[in-house]
């Protein structure tokens, strides 16, 4: 078991871990004399009912999570995770193999309300072999019987009251050549299907009759077969084509890609670098701004990974200061960041999006040279980027006062004639950046990407006529004698 990565526990549980990685089929052992009334019900409980795993941790169960119980009690959290009181320990004299397919969406659900990913829900959630249940059973009471000894005394009770078909589809030559760009010989087809175990029931002009196996859960519709095929077949194999077609559209220059595009090549010729973090990010952030943000409320994940990346982002500033915090630690305290992305929230029972673009300075403004002495990175080389980007996107008629947020130590806000905050930067508060284990100064810029974008000047490129005559920059006099 140590050469897959699996820690022994002891030969039963062993020899069903051995058979899940070898057929991929999840078992579970029982202790049979703890089964009371030796009766097996699976059933779901009523919603808040206590259940200890086997990590020892007590669980409140949904309503809908399938549960396998004896007549007293629930055993086991079906297709996740056995039960504390139920499982095979050295005191274990007989025992009660079970082997079972589930409702690969239950599964998933019930695994992701508890927080378990166990090898059992991670092969149960997305589909295993229906036809390999008995199979596997019969593999892993047989080796049981070879490594711990002991006898089988019963028959396999089999619960398969509606017998699964396998899937059937009807597959179009006309469609594979379509897809693939080429036509494929229908033996090379046929003998392609072979290989994969998908049976041809029947042969017309038009197409083939298709029967898939119960294992493939992947291959469910037309297009997944020629997938197959393809990947047999080869993509090296496709030709490529003869003439290339492409469509010219038109678009506007004020479109809001363009525009990013235009500013990141911009901050990139002056030696910044673009970053992309997670929208992801921990509802405790925000108690770092003392209210700052409590009127907007968070857009919390249904499902989420951990805590840490429970809600969506209201401010950019935290994730960029996780960009900053994670360099530092690696010895790279000169930073040039920025960021294009969007913040959350919900307001009035209603989400709302916003875009920013976000500039982070820390450490020196150039390196120690011969030539020029290293600089510390102070507030008006900030507000020296954040006039060039509004000069670049021909923003001009902008007013500014002090920053009222509680972000900054020192900042500005510009505001455009309507009297909407364009960007607001300075000098991020030690208070937040000590959160982060950051003892450098931050120096930050949040540009409010929509507002910018209602900003611009749409008025097209504006020209005027080149004069018919040279300039010239002055005149030489000249004189002409005659003897």
């Amino acid at each position: 078991m140590k050469a897959i990565g699996i820690t022994p526990k002891n030969n039963v549980v062993d020899a069903t871990n051995y058979v899940l990685h070898e057929l991929g089929q999840p078992l579970h052992a029982f202790d049979a004399n703890k089964i009371k009334g030796n009766k097996i019900e699976v059933k779901t409980l009523p919603k808040g009912s206590k259940f200890t795993t086997l990590d020892g941790v007590e669980r409140e169960l949904h309503e809908d999570d399938l549960m396998i119980c004896d007549i007293e009690k629930p055993m086991c959290i079906a297709g996740v995770f056995g039960g504390i009181h139920s499982g095979v320990t050295e005191h274990t004299t007989s025992i009660f193999l079970e082997s079972a397919y589930f409702n690969p969406v239950s599964i998933r659900k019930t695994a992701k309300r508890h927080g378990l990913n166990t090898d059992a829900s991670f092969r149960f959630e997305r589909g295993i072999d229906i036809e390999n249940v008995e199979y596997s059973l019969k593999r892993v009471a047989l080796l049981i019987k070879e490594i711990a000894g002991g006898d089988i005394t019963s028959d396999i009770v089999d619960l398969y009251p509606k017998k699964h078909k396998d899937f059937e589809v009807f597959l179009a030559f006309e469609k594979i050549n379509k897809l693939i760009g080429q036509n494929i010989s229908q033996d090379t087809i046929k003998s392609i299907l072979a290989s994969l175990d998908i049976k041809v029931r029947n042969v017309t002009e038009a197409g083939m009759g298709l029967t898939v196996p119960s294992y493939r859960v992947d291959v469910q519709r037309q297009v997944d077969v020629i997938e197959e095929i393809l990947r047999v077949y080869g993509y090296n194999n496709v030709d490529f084509s003869e003439k290339l077609n492409a469509s010219v559209a038109s678009t506007s220059s004020f479109e809001d890609y363009k525009i990013q595009q235009i500013i990141g090549d911009l901050l990139a010729s002056k030696g910044y670098f673009e970053i992309l973090t997670n929208s992801l990010t921990s509802p405790s952030y925000n108690r770092l701004l003392e209210g700052e943000l409590e009127a907007k409320k968070h857009v919390t994940i249904i499902n989420p990974l951990s805590g840490e990346l429970s809600v969506l982002r209201k401010s950019s500033l935290f994730t960029a200061l996780e960009s900053a915090s994670f360099n530092i630690n690696r010895k790279r305290q000169n930073l040039k960041l920025f960021e294009f992305g969007k913040t959350y929230y919900q307001e009035n029972n209603e989400r709302i999006e916003e875009k920013y673009l976000s500039i982070l300075l820390s450490g020196e403004a150039n390196e120690n040279s011969w030539t020029e002495p290293a600089k510390k990175t102070d507030f008006f080389q900030l507000k020296s980027i954040v006039d060039t980007v509004l000069e670049r996107l021909g923003i001009k008629d902008v007013t500014y006062e002090p920053d009222s947020s509680k972000l900054f130590s020192e900042g500005i806000s510009y505001k455009s004639n309507d009297d909407s905050t364009l960007v607001s930067f300075g000098i991020v508060k030690k208070s937040i950046t000590k959160h982060f284990d950051i003892k450098q100064q931050i120096f930050y810029a949040d540009f409010k990407w929509d507002v910018i974008l209602k900003s611009l000047n749409k008025s097209g490129i504006t020209f005027k006529e080149i004069s018919k005559y040279p300039k010239l920059k002055g005149i030489l006099p000249f004189y002409w004698t005659t003897p």
